[in-house]
């Protein structure tokens, strides 16, 4: 289902309404905005309003099994009206470009959804009508409030190319078309809103009470021809084709609800739906449903729609995924450890060597490596590819902690500032800045022996990252220049910073350094937004 303009109403008129942007596009597991639109029309009644939601629910597989756009229109005026609900179907192409949630229209544009409005009879329009300037077929029904009033219009939209097609399929078929649109508006079908999407490459089995198929449809019979059944499916007992469709349609009639099964025959991954037609004198309106007035007891089931999915690719991808995951976290894994091997084998060399200064650049190695070392232990215990920095800079203060810095010193480290996830390269490059940059408060923030304070700030910006490593140390010497005078570590810092990161770097001096570094975020790839990882 796609979502996206909705109506405000605006200050001093009911009928007065802008258009704003609330839900775009197709996220089934977030409340209904309907509100938004509906309120906006004359006077709505709460149980109207409920009604129209539990249409809404059953508008996507509707939409998919009948080939056709579904549009809710409410009364605005005499003369307008609003779109408070919209599903486009995945078993054609739609026929709106943009999602028209919100849309207002007038009596022109749409004739046959008016004239149902105002007589509350199904009117049906051929000609006249346009939908992105392109001739449709439309029909518009009524949907009843619990009050017996016409509340809206339920218009059935369809491409002259699939109305000639639906045209020429069976009448049996269309008839249970019909039936299932018409329960639809009822209310009657218990389940129809859990169902997945029906797809282009879908079958369709129309089933009797007697399990005998009256209509498949040319997908259906490819499919089933997947099983080795070659001959015509039209008029077989469905248990000699299908045993498991036939237990899922025997469930069905014995349910009366709409069921949804996957199974796995031999290589191949079925999903199968089943969709209980009722008989028409056996139907309810959604109106005394709402009142809670009891259902008849011995509904009858005249039919069953059997949708049928072929998932094997699908699930062969799924499957594979998960195994690429697996492996690119094992090589993670096995690049941690053998990180830490290279760095326990230089720290052993460090201790070894009589030299001072060969013990420093040793040790400031091991520094490094185990930085580069948490990156990939993060991603050899996660199968996401972002790096939450936080718990990256946790990491390497603890290193510092355990492997640098002795208790009698007094250096107190702290951490502070969100969770900020990053791409690997982005997080890679921000440990060995953070590791270069602790590395050097400790060496040349503080006299020896000297307490004091490192901090690690974290910022994080609509679109950058902001990082501010600090001490309470010395400051910087009189007269120094980053250009000028930096050593190994801060020029690997501006390095990283400006070919990695393409970002800015700046030392600031005052009570102690603070190093800061700003860089825009790489999208993460996708529809996900930074706002969603948590």
């Amino acid at each position: 289902m796609q979502w996206a303009l909705c109506f405000e109403r605006m200050a001093g008129s009911p009928l007065c309404c802008r258009p704003f942007l609330v839900y775009s596009c197709a996220d089934s597991t977030r409340e209904s905005i309907m509100d938004e639109v509906v309120y906006t029309c004359p006077d709505p009644a709460e149980d109207d309003i409920e009604i129209l939601r539990r249409i809404e629910g059953d508008l996507p597989i509707l939409a998919d099994i009948s080939g056709a756009d579904m549009l809710i229109y409410c009364r605005l005026a005499e003369d307008q009206a609003v779109v408070v609900a919209q599903a486009e179907p995945h078993s054609v192409p739609p026929i709106y470009v943009e999602p028209v949630c919100g849309e207002m229209i007038v009596a022109p544009e749409k004739p046959a959804v008016f004239d149902t409005l105002e007589t509350g009879s199904s009117t049906r329009d051929t000609q006249g009508v346009l939908a992105e300037g392109a001739p449709v077929v439309q029909e518009a029904q009524p949907i009843y409030g619990v009050d017996g009033r016409v509340i809206a219009a339920l218009s059935v939209e369809k491409t002259m190319i699939e109305e000639e097609r639906h045209r020429h399929r069976p009448i049996r078929f269309r008839k249970a078309l019909e039936r299932l649109q018409a329960m639809v508006l009822q209310g009657e079908l218990e389940g129809l809103d859990t169902l997945s999407p029906f797809g282009e490459e879908d079958g369709i089995l129309l089933v009797d009470r007697r399990h005998r198929i009256r209509f498949a449809s040319d997908i259906a019979t490819n499919l089933y021809r997947r099983l080795r059944h070659m001959e015509k499916l039209e008029k077989k007992e469905l248990s000699t084709l299908d045993t498991t469709g036939d237990t899922l349609v025997r469930k069905a009639l014995q349910e009366k609800r709409c069921l949804e099964e996957e199974a796995q025959e031999g290589n191949r991954v079925w999903i199968r739906k089943a969709i209980p037609i009722f008989a028409p004198s056996d139907t309810m309106p959604l109106s005394r449903r709402l009142l809670r007035l009891p259902r008849p007891p011995d509904r009858t089931v005249t039919e069953v729609l059997i949708l049928i999915h072929d998932a094997t690719a699908a699930r062969r991808e799924e499957k594979e995924a998960r195994i690429r995951a697996a492996m690119i976290q094992e090589i993670h894994h096995r690049v941690k450890n053998n990180l830490q091997t290279i760095a326990s084998l230089l720290r052993l060399q460090a201790r070894r060597t009589g030299s001072d200064e060969i013990r420093q650049v040793l040790l400031d190695s091991v520094s490094r490596i185990l930085s580069v070392a948490a990156v990939h232990e993060f991603l050899s215990e996660h199968e996401s590819r972002v790096i939450n920095l936080k718990d990256v800079s946790r990491r390497i203060l603890e290193q510092l902690r355990q492997g640098v810095v002795s208790g009698e010193e007094g250096i107190r480290f702290s951490l502070v500032g969100p969770n900020i996830y990053l791409p690997t390269q982005q997080a890679t490059a921000c440990a060995l800045i953070i590791n270069e940059l602790l590395q050097n408060a400790l060496e040349h923030g503080f006299s020896p022996s000297q307490g004091g304070d490192i901090s690690v700030e974290l910022e994080d910006g609509a679109d950058s990252v902001t990082l501010r490593i600090g001490n309470s140390g010395k400051g910087l010497p009189e007269g120094f220049d980053l250009e000028r005078d930096s050593h190994l570590g801060l020029t690997i810092v501006q390095t990283l910073v400006k070919d990695d990161l393409k970002g800015g770097f700046e030392l600031r001096d005052g009570q102690g350094v603070q190093a800061v570094i700003n860089f825009p975020k790489i999208p993460l790839g996708g529809e996900l937004k930074w706002s969603d990882i948590e």
